[in-house]
């Protein structure tokens, strides 16, 4: 598909796989706000996104390096170690895992949306011949 639609469905589905395990990340950060001693945890990916894609198009073949770079991007998780916790040593924040999991959730919906909208623009070419 690269050689038809270029970098975008390749790069769509990899946020995709980083957005899904970050609502992994929050939904145990939920289940697990009763947990003495727990700490909360989150995925970082998109510092490291950028910064592979504008690496890899400042090459001699941007395309193919780019494509290389979207695959190889590995997403962080972190421990969150230094906010505030409880008596019992969790420090897990139900009002800010709400907000993540709910924004997860329209970012991902975005990327589906996104992705949609392109395959329905390539099938409408494709009728077309």
């Amino acid at each position: 598909m690269n050689g038809i639609y270029g970098n975008g469905i390749q790069m769509t589905e990899k946020v995709l796989d980083l957005l899904w395990g970050r609502q992994n990340v929050t939904l145990n950060n939920i289940a697990n706000v009763d947990t003495p001693g727990f700490k909360s945890q989150y995925i970082t990916f998109e510092e490291e996104l950028e910064r592979k894609v504008k690496n890899a198009s400042a090459g001699k073949k941007p395309g193919l390096h780019t494509a290389a770079a979207v695959s190889s991007v590995r997403p962080a998780l972190k421990t969150t170690w230094t906010e505030g916790t409880r008596l019992d040593g969790n420090n897990v924040d139900m009002d800010q895992e709400q907000v993540d999991l709910a924004r997860t959730a329209y970012e991902y919906q975005a990327m589906v949306a996104s992705v949609s909208s392109d395959l329905a623009c390539l099938r409408s070419a494709a009728k077309a011949f």
